[in-house]
């Protein structure tokens, strides 16, 4: 057993989340601050960076306040991968452009296409360019903002922020580096220098480590910050998937990481390199492995967009009332796609669609189709992940989604997969946690979170779920026109 308690803290898209955790995997303590992106222009999804350190400061002013025991390191993980980029003196010379969900980048990931070659571009950097790709990002910003490309120097997510100033070190993790597209070289296991220099010639790009590796130890002033004891160290750190991955042991060859969360995400570990033009191939969060990753845009967002629109008072009374819906949600079908696609589609003007609306329907039957709208969107990733020569062999749950079970059960219901949920499902932050401890000491994830239930489909829903997953393929094709022309229209 490692001799102190460690902290997991991690910057999501909707919160930040932290997490106090003892010496045997006990989540001790926990706390949440939450905040909103900020969405200038059609397609355009910020963050000021300021936001990352504040919250991390408070979380872990929380945590570690009225007796709580001694932390002995620190473990980060945030949403990616993002664009922050710096001056010299690491001042943010604009606010942090957001992982896939913000699709503003269309014409780079064109004309750097083109030059490079989309077979090229996917052989060595394993994943073609998206509206994933940090790279294509950066671009952007050396074409519409000159001004501020021409005083930036140093590149930034918010795992690496933190580390920044805890530590002052100047890292990123090699995973976060592999969805910089196409600057990374999945490889060699390095930046591509050739094509680096041509896109962004006066960035100082971060050495790289791997995310379980301690990054530096906190200094005198971030201790002054913060409260956490100066000299404990502090991992280098990854995107939050990747580390919710790791929380649940989900990092074996054949095994599959859901990920239950304002979006959702999907993270298989395979034993060389697999690419697909409708998915992301990485470099895996530790030494050695590989994935190949899809993620939706919307999920969790989609939800509380319902909850909000409709003024439901609670998540617990919308899954009571969409659990009575019942299977197919009395004839409604959604696409998800609010905010555009990621994977498979990779199609950013797709738009989100319900389809046979009645003056009967319910709170209850909308919030229902949007949990099968999510199921739907996991088994046409998971398709796609097995037609590359995926080979699926464990689900793991994992994430707030999980809570309540009703996800959970229609997600296996329509893929025809079992799940499992480990006993603390809370996700990145937790891992972060992990990865804290490892720096400490010899501890595993199966000791650590074990599994607390497996999910199992029920034959008679996944019959059903079966047809109208039919159903929802043929949706999008016969309405991508129509939605295509008034995404354009919404970009006016």
């Amino acid at each position: 057993m490692i001799p102190h308690a460690v902290i997991g803290v991690d910057i999501g898209t909707s919160s930040s989340k932290g997490v106090l955790v003892g010496p045997d995997g006990t989540l001790l303590r926990s706390a949440v601050r939450e905040h909103a992106v900020d969405r200038p222009a059609p397609g355009h999804v910020e963050m000021d960076a300021a936001v990352w350190w504040e919250e991390f400061g408070s979380l872990v002013r929380e945590l570690t306040a009225d007796g709580a025991p001694p932390v002995g390191a620190v473990g980060v993980s945030g949403m990616g991968p993002c664009v922050l980029l710096t001056d010299a003196d690491d001042v943010p010379l604009r606010p942090a452009i957001l992982y896939g969900v913000d699709t503003r980048a269309t014409e780079q990931i064109t004309r750097l296409t083109d030059r490079f070659g989309e077979e090229e571009i996917r052989a060595r950097c394993g994943s073609g360019l998206s509206s994933q790709a940090a790279g294509a990002k950066i671009a952007w910003v050396a074409d519409e903002e000159p001004e501020v490309f021409a005083r930036a120097r140093r590149l930034y997510m918010p795992s690496s922020w933190l580390v920044r100033r805890l530590t002052g070190a100047y890292v990123l993790d090699h995973h976060s580096a592999s969805q910089t597209t196409p600057l990374y070289d999945t490889t060699a296991r390095t930046w591509y220098a050739p094509w680096a220099e041509l896109i962004c010639p006066d960035l100082e790009l971060p050495p790289l480590r791997w995310s379980g590796e301690a990054a530096g130890t906190v200094t005198a002033e971030a201790a002054r910050l913060t409260g956490l004891p100066a000299g404990i160290p502090v991992v280098t750190g990854t995107v939050d998937a990747w580390a919710e991955a790791l929380s649940v042991g989900a990092h074996s060859v054949g095994d599959l990481m859901l990920m239950y969360g304002t979006t959702m995400f999907l993270v298989h570990t395979v034993p060389d390199l697999l690419t697909a033009p409708a998915l992301w191939s990485t470099v895996g969060a530790l030494p050695g492995t590989r994935n190949l990753a899809g993620g939706m845009a919307t999920s969790g967002a989609v939800t509380g967009w319902l909850r909000d629109l409709t003024g439901a008072p609670d998540y617990a009374d919308l899954l009571r009332e969409a659990d009575a819906s019942g299977t197919g949600a009395n004839g409604l079908l959604m696409l998800p796609y609010f905010a555009g696609e990621r994977t498979p589609l990779m199609d950013p003007e797709a738009r989100g669609v319900l389809a046979g609306l009645t003056l009967s329907h319910t709170r209850g039957d909308l919030y229902r189709a949007a949990l099968e709208a999510t199921a739907y969107g996991v088994r046409h990733n998971i398709e796609a992940i097995e037609a590359v020569g995926g080979d699926i062999r464990r689900v793991v749950a994992v994430g707030g989604g999980t809570q309540g079970r009703l996800w959970t059960q229609i997600v296996s219901d329509v893929t025809g997969r079992e799940q499992e949920v480990r006993t603390t499902s809370i996700g990145a932050s937790y891992g972060g946690a992990l990865l804290a401890a490892q720096l400490l000491g010899d501890v595993s994830a199966d000791d650590w979170n074990p599994v607390r239930e497996t999910v199992v489909p029920d034959p008679e829903a996944a019959a059903e779920y079966a047809e109208l997953y039919g159903l929802y393929r043929d949706l999008y094709p016969a309405t991508a026109d129509v939605v295509h022309a008034l995404a354009a229209r919404q970009s006016r």
